[in-house]
């Protein structure tokens, strides 16, 4: 019998240039985009927010990061059968709504990145952008 487990975990620095990344690739498509990268235990490593972008955005991106760190797959993703059952039976902490990415570097699952708003359609193309320029994997999460 083991007594532990090692999980594998995105580092600051590396969740901290997804977040300028996202933030670039969203002022490219003239969006006030807002970014948060979470790690597999859903603990928010590192959040942006351009100006001008709207208030409720933030906790938003939040969420999607969590979601996509925990569940392991795009947001946008998630069974319909769980599109409302989730975010009750976690008090609202995880969403469905589409732009948060799970975070791979080759096996390894290191975190999520959540990216809002704009139209979750958007959120999650400049999400996938963002996983494609910081070389994480994308197979599997196309739109």
């Amino acid at each position: 019998m083991s007594t532990h487990r090692q999980t594998v975990t995105i580092t600051y620095e590396t969740a901290a240039r997804a977040v300028a990344l996202a933030l670039e690739i969203g002022a490219e498509r003239g969006l006030p985009t807002v970014a948060a990268v979470a790690d597999p235990s859903m603990t928010l490593i590192a959040y942006g927010m351009a100006d001008g972008s709207t208030p409720h955005s933030a906790e938003t991106s939040q969420r999607k990061a969590k979601s996509s760190a925990s569940i392991r797959r795009r947001t946008g993703q998630i069974a319909d059968a769980l599109a409302a059952t989730l975010p009750l039976g976690t008090g609202g902490a995880m969403t469905t709504i589409d732009g948060g990415v799970p975070i791979f570097f080759g096996d390894d699952h290191v975190g999520g990145l959540g990216i809002a708003g704009g139209p979750p359609a958007l959120d999650a193309e400049i999400a996938l952008e963002t996983l494609k320029r910081l070389g994480a994997r994308t197979e599997g999460m196309e739109l």
